[in-house]
């Protein structure tokens, strides 16, 4: 029969065991050659499909062994990613090459700015694996140091966070370090509606300009400049006063599209005044005699045509705002604003307004207008003033008209209708 082998030395010690053999149950836990003990976990495969795997190490091994517990639990939580190598700025780059087929291109080219100006500096050489909440916020700080305004740091903060969201769905990180990170405060820009004096300024010195009708389209309908560059005859009906809301022209490097609105309430039919039915006429006349009379847009260039912006900006609004005395602080887009204000000052329906401009909810008009509707609670106040069945008189006009009343009130509102008070 074979002796068994001892397992104790000469001294009666437990021999130690052969260095690299694990202990029973302690996972992938052993010592090294040069005597320090190491420890491996398996986090899955990045995103090239490469294998990734996390190494700990110490001197003793109950440290590493300690070390491996809460890495099996920080990935278990989420927070161990197999990101390997894979730095924020090549990430950033792959998210934006995936979200070209799902924003509009002037976002993806804003989002292609902002990354390449403003992020990826700051920390696109920081490994995917280790970026935090400090770091966004450090990036928040570096960029209102350099001179970023609000609105910058606010969407670099957005997009930042939207992207983020996409690495936690693609598992290679597992928490959005934007998270709690506050967005910077941005004051928003006074509106700057037009007064009556000004919309007259404003038509007079167009007049005479080929482009005049434009102006009388924004000011008495609100559309946004895009739409109104993006109408076409086919949406115009000048017999029934209505035009139909479908586009919206966007200019993306140089390059014109028509893009339809982002919700159904942007698809809206808007009803036109006669000035409006009137200019839209005279201006379709004079298309026909500067030879464009098969021209299918109602505001197009010398050639037939989309207006460029650019363009547009050059050679009507600016020497037009100028001639008619308004601040260069105005822009074209208060134009929609001074609609809007017209609107309410007549007394229109919040409702008529939101449908009017294509607002998604009344909530978005009233957030947007609001100020100018506290305006008019003095008028509205003022209104009660003239109804005299209202006023209070005191007790001895009372007692005065109603002599067989043995009743005495310090006052009283008098109440003509015959029915009860509700």
């Amino acid at each position: 029969m074979a002796k068994k082998k001892s397992t104790t030395g000469d001294s009666g010690d437990p021999k130690p065991r052969p260095r690299g053999r694990r202990g029973k149950g302690e996972g992938s836990v052993w010592q090294r050659p040069d005597g320090r003990w190491e420890a491996r976990i398996d986090v899955g495969c990045d995103a090239t499909g490469k294998r990734i795997i996390r190494s700990v190490y110490g001197r003793l091994k109950q440290d590493v062994t300690k070390k491996l517990t809460d890495l099996a639990k920080l990935k278990n939580d989420g927070g161990l990613t197999a990101t390997g190598k894979l730095t924020v700025g090549d990430f950033l780059d792959r998210w934006h090459e995936n979200a070209r087929s799902s924003v509009a291109p002037n976002t993806h080219n804003r989002y292609e700015s902002l990354l390449r100006l403003h992020i990826k500096p700051h920390c696109g050489r920081i490994k995917l694996s280790a970026i935090n909440q400090t770091h966004i916020v450090g990036l928040m700080a570096n960029l209102e140091r350099s001179g970023a305004g609000e609105e910058t740091r606010r969407y670099c903060l957005q997009v930042l966070r939207t992207a983020f969201n996409v690495a936690v769905d693609w598992d290679l990180i597992g928490r959005n370090p934007c998270n709690k990170v506050k967005p910077p405060k941005v004051s928003k820009r006074k509106i700057l509606p037009l007064e009556p004096p000004q919309i007259k300024s404003l038509i007079t010195a167009a007049n005479g300009h080929r482009l005049k009708a434009v102006f009388v389209v924004a000011i008495t309908t609100g559309l946004r400049q895009g739409e109104i560059f993006a109408l076409h005859w086919d949406d115009v009906d000048l017999t029934s006063g209505t035009i139909a809301v479908r586009f919206s022209l966007e200019e993306s490097k140089g390059q014109l599209r028509l893009k339809e609105p982002k919700s159904d309430s942007g698809r809206r039919m808007v009803r036109i005044p006669l000035v409006t039915v009137d200019a839209l006429q005279v201006h379709k006349d004079e298309q026909a005699a500067e030879g464009l009379e098969d021209c299918p847009t109602v505001f197009c260039d010398h050639d037939g045509g989309f207006l460029r912006k650019s363009n547009f900006e050059r050679r009507a609004w600016k020497p037009i705002r100028k001639a008619a005395g308004i601040p260069d602080t105005v822009t074209f887009h208060d134009l929609r604003h001074t609609a809007a204000s017209l609107l309410i000052k007549a007394g229109s329906h919040p409702k008529v307004i939101q449908e009017l401009l294509g607002h998604s909810t009344i909530k978005l008009s009233m957030d947007k207008y609001g100020h100018l509707m506290r305006g008019m609670q003095d008028e509205a106040a003022g209104h009660f003033d003239t109804i005299s069945e209202l006023r209070i008189q005191n007790s001895q006009s009372i007692v005065s008209q109603n002599p067989d009343s043995n009743e005495k009130t310090g006052s009283a509102i008098i109440v003509t209708d015959d029915t009860e008070p509700v």
